[in-house]
């Protein structure tokens, strides 16, 4: 189950931010504060799988980096998508040329995982957030039912589902669209596991 705050009164996003880290991770929304899911075993498997597939075409043609768990904070919201990308030009950095550990913008593409337990309307909220401040892409995976939906901005979101979809090619954002190329199949596939 989501945790919410109900009996604390609204904070601040200042205040929020100067709270110790819960894990799992703590969403700032609204003037409330969320906790979300632990990951269970598919969930881990997705995440780690995307962050991996992506960091293998884009990271060293820098390109992108997409970072699995990472606190964005912007529009006076601080989320934690279960996977972050950006793109390389944008990527914060420090003035020895390493990352940032504070992200105060906005993904360039986000990637949720739908857990049992957790409240779509909460998860697309934040998308459709995102995309209001700049985002160019969400995703939302339904692992148990092997279904998702891309958003995009100023379009209707589209539903893909392995059933009806298998081979079908998914939309994947502009900057990694050369580099990147997965069908639902191939997504949801990575939850199989060799022997």
């Amino acid at each position: 189950m989501t945790l919410a705050t109900k009996n604390i009164p609204s904070i601040t996003l200042d205040r929020f931010l100067t709270q110790p880290e819960t894990k799992p991770a703590s969403e700032y929304i609204n003037g409330s504060i969320y906790q979300k899911p632990m990951p269970q075993g598919q969930h881990s498997r997705l995440q780690l799988k995307f962050c991996n597939t992506v960091n293998a075409v884009a990271e060293d043609k820098q390109i992108a980096l997409a970072l699995p768990e990472l606190r964005c904070t912007f529009g006076n919201r601080s989320i934690v998508p279960d996977v972050a990308v950006f793109q390389w030009q944008r990527l914060p950095v420090n003035a020895e040329g390493e990352i940032e550990n504070v992200f105060s913008i906005y993904p360039d593409w986000v990637i949720e995982i739908l857990s049992p337990e957790q409240a779509p309307m909460r998860v697309i909220s934040n998308i459709l957030h995102c995309l209001e401040h700049g985002t160019e892409m969400g995703w939302l995976l339904f692992p148990n039912e092997r279904s998702l939906l891309i958003f995009q901005r100023d379009r209707q979101p589209i539903e893909i589902n392995s059933e009806i979809n298998a081979a079908q090619k998914l939309l994947v954002p502009n900057f990694l669209e050369i580099e990147l190329s997965l069908t639902v199949d191939q997504v949801f596939g990575w939850l199989k596991v060799g022997k």
